[in-house]
């Protein structure tokens, strides 16, 4: 398996979790009673699945907002949602999340283009 392969399994195994979740989350508007809480996280949802249908291309702003996005719900649940007995959904979203972001770090910097450094011409030894 070539490291390009890899990588782009990477990508596309972001995509595939950010937008189950992102599913799951407006999904959830079906099982709980309609409020403000449960709409901003239909909300999330919504953009989490479209981030989902970004990281399917080639942009490296998407991944910078698959980076973004999901760290900025993992510390949201984490600061708000007592931790002392969370359910396992919670869990499970948090650690999709992270790994999330995880992939596209890893993948950000791998298409990162590396910096150039001037190359002394020929003659010139300074």
């Amino acid at each position: 398996m070539s490291t390009g392969t890899r990588f782009f399994r990477l990508r596309n195994l972001a995509a595939a979790l950010i937008t189950l979740s992102g599913a799951g989350q407006v999904a959830q508007l079906w099982f709980r009673e309609l409020s403000g809480t449960a709409m901003a996280e239909a909300v999330l949802g919504i953009a989490y699945i479209l981030v989902g249908i970004g990281l399917l291309g080639q942009s490296r702003f998407t991944l910078f907002v698959a980076i973004v996005v999901p760290a900025l719900a993992a510390t949201r649940i984490i600061d708000t949602v007592t931790l002392e007995n969370p359910g396992a959904l919670l869990i499970t979203r948090i650690a999709v999340d992270v790994i999330v972001v995880l992939c596209s770090v890893i993948e950000l910097l791998r298409v990162r283009k590396p910096t150039t450094t001037r190359q002394p011409a020929h003659g010139d030894h300074s």
